[in-house]
């Protein structure tokens, strides 16, 4: 079951860090920047350029999945099974609006979807909230770092 707090996560930051590994325990950590939640135990990104990633899922078809809130320091941990849906599957063709409405310049991009069945789903969090910091705080800060890199 995606919780609310990772579906807000995924919907705020949306690149996940997808690690796969293939029947030799080879592991593959991919960024994807196209995630959507299909459901409460159900989310997909669009495949493009990830022959590693295909070719772990073909062979071992767990994964997992980490997404953090940068500003907070928290996140969420997601493992499932995934599979491939290929460009020119009726699934496919299901899905292609909604990541349209999202990514439209990267049509001709997408090679399939890879959709991943949520087996468990697991908060994380900095070492920090155990010290007492509070989250305000970690998100001023963080907030501060990034405006300081853009000058």
């Amino acid at each position: 079951m995606i919780t609310n707090q990772a579906r807000h996560i995924i919907e705020t930051w949306r690149l996940g860090f997808v690690a796969t590994s293939n029947l030799n325990g080879d592991v593959s950590l991919s960024p994807k920047g196209t995630f959507l939640i299909l459901d409460e135990t159900s989310l997909a990104f669009a495949e493009m350029r990830s022959p590693n990633t295909l070719r772990n899922i073909a062979e071992k078809p767990e994964v997992e999945i980490n997404f953090i809130d940068i500003l907070s320091r928290k996140g969420v941990r997601i493992a499932g099974r995934a599979h491939n849906e290929p460009r020119g599957s009726q699934r496919y063709a299901e899905l292609l609006p909604q990541f349209l409405a999202g990514w439209p310049e990267l049509e001709e991009l997408f090679n399939g979807f890879i959709i991943i069945d949520v087996t468990a789903c697991r908060p994380l969090s900095t070492p920090l909230y155990e010290l007492g910091v509070e989250e305000t705080a970690l998100r001023q800060h963080w907030k501060s770092k990034i405006r300081d890199m853009s000058d």
